[in-house]
């Protein structure tokens, strides 16, 4: 199964997906995709400890203080940063972790999945 198979799988399975890192900024990656999300039906719920909204929703400051189920956590932040994200991912019972496009973290991906998390890094 390729890496966009595993996507496909991911957002078919799931209905709520934190992004984090989401910009306000139309023109970087976050952005878009988390609203071309939005228009699909999916619940968009943003984490970006310096916003309060974006895309009309309420920004959180961390995955561990968003009140509601997460189906995928969707990452838009360094490599460097992800191993914090991803555990904060299994703490909350997230399905799915999609790391995008350059964001590779091989330690979080092993954890994540270890523990049971759907899996997808650097697409």
């Amino acid at each position: 199964m390729d890496s966009q198979d595993q996507v496909n799988i991911q957002l078919t399975n799931s209905k709520v997906v934190a992004v984090v890192g989401l910009s306000p900024r139309p023109e970087r990656p976050s952005h878009y995709v988390a609203k071309y999300l939005q228009e699909q039906g999916y619940r968009v719920i943003p984490v970006n400890p310096q916003l309060e909204n974006v895309l009309g929703e309420k920004c959180y400051p961390d995955l561990k203080s968003i009140p509601e189920p997460v189906d995928m956590v969707d990452v838009f932040r360094r490599s460097s940063l992800v191993g914090p994200i991803v555990d904060d991912a299994i703490e909350i019972g997230a399905k799915f972790v999609w790391m995008q496009d350059g964001v590779i973290d091989e330690e979080a991906a092993k954890r994540a999945e270890t523990a049971g998390l759907g899996v997808v890094m650097d697409n």
